[in-house]
């Protein structure tokens, strides 16, 4: 639940690892924070 999470869309963000969470070509790529 943190950046250090790689299971979470912030915790890839923050490694640069992509996944479930994140995908490798998201749909808005300047997207770091969606609410």
């Amino acid at each position: 639940m943190g950046r250090g999470d790689k299971k979470t869309k912030k915790g890839k963000i923050a490694q640069g690892s992509f996944g479930k969470s994140r995908p490798a070509k998201p749909k808005k790529a300047a997207a770091k924070k969606s609410a």
